[in-house]
C-alpha cells in the first residue's frame, strides 16, 4: 500500500527491463530480465530511490536462467498460507493530492476522499491480505472510466492505488441531525463548518472512528462539550488548519514540526503561546495537544471555519472511540448536534497517535493511526507465534511472529465490555491480516484484569500453554527488545508508575530490577505504605497524603493533615482514612512512585481528587521549573532482599516546607530533582553490587518530561548508559511486547 509496485514498474522501464513483479504474502516478489549493468542500476535505485513510505527490510537475490519475457508486468496478488505482509499505517495526504484538492481546474477539486499510492487510508480499509482493492472496504465502490484509466496507466501516480475515487465513482459525504435524519443541504462540509461558526457540536467521521469538533476559541462551547461529553477536566485535543496557525498560539521547535508535518500526523504536545485560547481546553496544563488536518475532509472543514477545532475521540467516557455509524448516531446523539457521515466502510477503529519531544527526541505516549500497525523488527526470530493481551490500561495487544513484534494500535482502558469487545475483535482482525496462530498466550500478573481474563480463557478454549508476566518485568524488556538490546544479557531496569501486582502480592510500582529476558530479580523499590480504600485512593490523592504523613508522623498526624488536606474534606474522614492506614483496613501495600507524586501533589495542595488518571502527578509536574534544584533528603537502607529507599526524610522535609510557606513551584521542583537523585543513588549502588552500567527507564512515570531529562542527564554524567523508548509509548501501551518476549523465552527455557 505505499506505492512499491508502480515504483518498480517505471523503474524497470528506465532501464528497459522485461519480467514481472507481484504482490504476495511473503513480500514482494521480482523477476527481471535484461544487460547486466541495469539489472545492477536497477537493484541500486530499489535501496535509494524507493517510495518514501516503503521500509526495505531486506532483500533476497537469485540468479535464474533467462525465460524471454517480452515485456514488464505487474502481476495479480498471490496469496500464500502461513506467510505475512507488513501493512502499512494509514498516512496523511500527500503535498500532491492536497494541491489537486484545492484546485477549481481539477476533477477532483475539494472531493473528501482524494487519494493516490503516497497517502491515504491503508490499515483502517484493510479487510484481508494481499492489499487489493477487492479486499479492502472500497469494493463496493466500482471505478469510473476515468479512474480506471489511471489505476491501470503505469505513469500514472495512481497507478494501482487501491483507494482511488472521485465525485463520480467514490464514497459521499452527507449531514445527519442528531436522530440520524438526513440534512439536505447543497455542500455538507460548509453546513457544519456554519454549525460550528454558531457554537454547534459535530461528530465527524474520519479515517479510523468519529471524532467530537467544535470552536476551540469560545471557552462556552468547549464546556458544553466538556458537560455533554461528561469529561470534567481532562484535555481536548486541537486540530488546526497549518503551522502559522499552530504558531499563533503555541511554541514549535524545528522536532515539533517535523512530527506535525510528518505524514503520521500524530497529536503533538506543545507549549502554549500566551492565553489566546480558552484555559478549559487543558485545565492547569501548559502544553496544548495539536494536530494538523490529515485527511481531505479535515481540510475542507478546517479551510472553511479559519480557527482551531476541538477535535477529540468520539466516545462516551471510558468507551472506544465509535466507528459503526449505527453504534455512532446511538451514543453520541446526545452530544453531538449533528453528523458529517460517509459511506466508506471503517474495518477497525484507530485512534489519533500523541507524541512530544523530549531532548530533541520523539516520546510516544499513544502508539496509534500514522503508526500502527507497522511491525517492529526484532533481534531474534521466534519459532512460535505468540499472543500477549497486555495491560489493563493504555491496552494494545501484540503478536510476536517470527522476526517481528507486531504491537497493536491503541485500545485503551479495558474499564468495560465494549472496551473488551474492541480487543477481542483486534485481535481476530490481527491474526486474519497476519496469519497469526498463536501457540502461546501471555498476559499481566494480575488475575482480575480484563486482558488476563481473555488471555486465560483464549488459552483454555485453544489448548494453549499461558504464561503470566510480571507488570514492571514485561515494561523493561519491552524496552530492550525495542531498542534491540541484547536480550539475554542482564540490565538494571528502572520501573516507575501507578500500579502493577507484584509477586509478592503487593502493589509495586517504584522498581529497580536486574533483569533480562529469561529473568528478573528486584533489587530495590520504593519504601512501602499502606493504599487507603485501594481504589479510591488512586481516584483520591489525598488518601496517599493521608497515608504518608501517617508513616513519618504516626499517631501525631492528625492535625497537620488535617490542616493541609482541609479544603479537599472534612476531619472526620481524615480520621476515618487514619484509621484505615494504622489498621491496614483495606489498605494493601504499594511501592508506587505514582502514588507518591499524588501525595505530594495533595499535600502542596495542588489536587486532592483527580478526573482523570496521572492528574495529579501532571498537574505537579507542570507547577515544576526547568532548573536546578537540591534533592530533599532521602535514605537507602539495605535489607535482605535488596535496597529500599525510605521516603519518609522526603516527607518530612515537604511538610516543613509547606508550613513554612515555601513557593509550591519550588517544592514541585524541588520534588523532581529528588526522584531523579534517588534513581542515580540506587543505579550506583546497583553498578557497585552487579557490575551493570546499562540503564532501561520504563513505566508512566517517565512520560514527565522534565523527569526524564533530569534522570538521563544524572545518569549519563555518572557513566550509564541510558536506554529510553523510542518505538512504544513507556506507558502500559508498550507493556505487550514485554510481555509476548517474556513468555516467549520463559517457554523456551522449558523445552517450548
Amino acid at each position: 500500500g505505499v506505492g512499491f509496485r508502480p515504483f518498480l514498474y517505471n523503474l524497470a522501464q528506465k532501464y528497459s527491463l522485461s519480467g514481472y513483479v507481484l504482490n504476495d504474502t511473503r513480500g514482494v516478489d521480482i523477476e527481471v530480465e535484461g544487460e547486466k549493468e541495469k539489472i545492477r542500476l536497477f537493484l541500486q535505485d530499489i535501496h535509494t530511490k524507493s517510495p518514501p513510505l516503503a521500509v526495505i527490510e531486506k532483500v533476497s537475490l537469485k540468479e535464474l536462467s533467462p525465460v524471454g519475457y517480452s515485456e514488464f508486468k505487474i502481476k495479480s496478488s498471490r496469496k500464500e498460507e502461513d506467510k505475512f505482509l507488513p501493512i502499512s499505517p494509514d498516512i496523511s495526504i500527500c503535498d500532491d493530492c492536497l494541491k489537486e484538492l484545492f484546485d477549481p481546474q481539477n476533477r477532483r477539486y475539494r472531493y473528501p476522499f482524494i487519494n493516490c499510492t503516497n497517502c491515504g487510508p491503508r490499515f483502517t480499509i484493510i479487510e484481508d491480505i494481499p492489499y487489493d482493492r477487492k479486499r479492502t472496504t472500497m469494493s463496493n465502490f466500482e471505478m469510473c472510466p476515468e479512474c480506471q484509466k489511471e489505476y491501470d496507466d503505469p505513469s500514472n501516480r495512481r497507478f494501482h492505488a487501491q483507494p482511488n475515487a472521485c465525485w463520480k465513482c467514490g464514497p459521499q459525504v452527507r449531514i445527519l441531525d442528531k436522530n440520524g435524519k438526513l440534512i439536505n443541504c447543497k455542500d455538507p462540509i460548509s453546513f457544519t463548518a456554519d454549525l460550528i461558526k454558531k457554537g454547534g457540536i459535530v461528530a465527524v467521521k474520519g479515517i479510523g472512528g468519529y471524532h467530537l469538533a467544535c470552536d476551540a476559541t469560545k471557552g462556552g462551547v468547549v464546556a458544553l462539550l466538556r458537560e455533554r461529553k461528561n469529561r470534567l477536566e481532562k484535555p481536548f485535543a486541537l486540530m488546526m488548519l497549518d503551522l502559522n496557525q499552530v504558531k499563533k498560539f503555541c511554541e514549535v521547535a524545528p522536532e515539533e514540526e517535523h512530527l506535525l508535518t510528518s505524514c503520521r500526523r500524530p497529536i503533538v504536545l506543545l507549549k502554549r503561546k500566551g492565553d489566546y485560547l480558552p484555559e478549559n481546553i487543558a485545565p492547569k496544563n501548559k502544553y496544548l495537544g495539536v494536530m494538523l488536518p490529515y485527511t481531505p475532509l479535515h481540510y475542507l472543514l478546517l479551510s472553511e471555519v479559519k480557527i482551531p477545532l476541538i477535535m477529540t475521540s468520539g466516545n462516551i467516557s471510558e468507551e472506544p472511540i465509535a466507528y459503526r455509524d449505527k453504534d455512532a448516531l446511538k451514543k453520541l446523539g446526545k452530544i453531538a448536534d449533528a453528523f458529517l457521515v460517509h459511506n466508506r466502510k471503517i474495518q477497525i477503529r484507530v485512534d489519533d497517535s500523541v507524541v512530544r519531544v523530549v531532548n530533541k527526541r520523539t516520546m510516544i505516549l499513544r502508539r496509534s493511526r500514522g503508526y500502527a500497525p507497522q511491525p517492529l523488527i526484532l533481534n531474534f526470530k521466534a519459532k512460535k507465534c505468540v499472543l500477549a493481551t497486555g495491560a489493563h490500561l493504555k491496552n494494545t495487544f501484540c503478536f510476536l511472529r517470527k522476526n517481528y513484534g507486531i504491537v497493536s494500535h491503541h485500545i485503551g482502558d479495558l474499564e468495560n465490555l465494549a472496551a473488551l469487545s474492541s480487543l477481542e475483535e483486534g485481535i481476530e482482525h490481527y491474526k486474519r491480516i497476519f496469519y497469526c496462530e498463536p501457540q502461546l498466550v501471555a498476559c499481566d500478573l494480575h488475575p482480575n484484569y480484563l486482558s488476563t481474563e481473555l488471555a486465560r480463557e483464549y488459552a483454555r478454549k485453544n489448548s494453549l500453554p499461558l504464561v503470566l508476566v510480571q507488570h514492571h518485568y514485561a515494561h523493561i524488556v519491552s524496552l530492550m527488545a525495542e531498542r534491540g538490546l541484547n536480550l539475554s544479557k542482564k540490565i538494571i531496569g528502572v520501573a516507575f508508575d501507578g500500579s502493577g501486582l507484584g509477586s509478592d502480592g503487593t502493589v509495586w510500582g517504584g522498581e529497580f530490577l536486574i533483569a533480562s529476558c529469561t529473568d528478573y530479580k528486584r533489587v530495590a523499590h520504593l519504601r512501602y505504605v499502606p493504599l487507603p480504600g485501594g481504589e479510591m485512593a488512586i481516584k483520591e490523592p489525598w488518601r496517599m497524603a493521608v497515608s504518608y504523613i501517617y508513616d513519618v508522623l504516626g499517631d501525631d498526624c492528625t492535625h497537620i493533615t488535617c490542616q493541609i488536606l482541609k479544603n479537599y474534606v472534612k476531619s472526620e474522614k481524615v480520621d476515618l482514612v487514619k484509621n484505615l492506614v494504622k489498621r491496614r483496613i483495606n489498605s494493601p501495600l504499594t511501592s508506587s512512585a505514582g502514588r507518591l507524586f499524588d501525595a505530594v501533589a495533595a499535600i502542596v495542595g495542588i489536587r486532592g481528587k483527580i478526573s482523570y488518571e496521572g492528574q495529579a502527578a501532571i498537574e505537579l509536574e507542570m507547577l515544576s521549573k526547568e532548573r536546578k534544584e537540591s534533592s530533599y533528603p532521602f535514605k537507602i537502607n539495605e535489607q535482605k532482599d535488596g535496597f529500599v529507599v525510605d521516603t519518609r526524610p522526603l516527607i518530612n522535609a515537604i511538610l516543613v516546607e509547606r508550613k513554612k510557606g515555601v513557593d509550591v513551584e519550588v517544592i514541585a521542583t524541588r520534588f523532581h530533582w529528588s526522584l531523579s537523585y534517588i534513581i542515580l543513588n540506587v543505579c550506583e549502588l546497583l553498578r557497585k553490587y552487579w557490575g551493570l552500567n546499562e540503564v532501561a527507564l520504563s513505566g508512566g512515570v517517565f512520560q514527565n518530561s522534565l523527569l526524564v531529562k533530569q534522570t538521563v542527564d544524572l545518569l549519563t554524567s555518572s557513566g550509564f548508559e541510558v536506554f529510553l523508548h523510542k518505538l512504544l509509548p513507556p506507558n502500559d501501551g508498550g507493556i505487550s511486547l514485554g510481555q509476548a518476549v517474556v513468555g516467549y523465552h520463559q517457554l523456551l527455557v522449558d523445552s517450548f
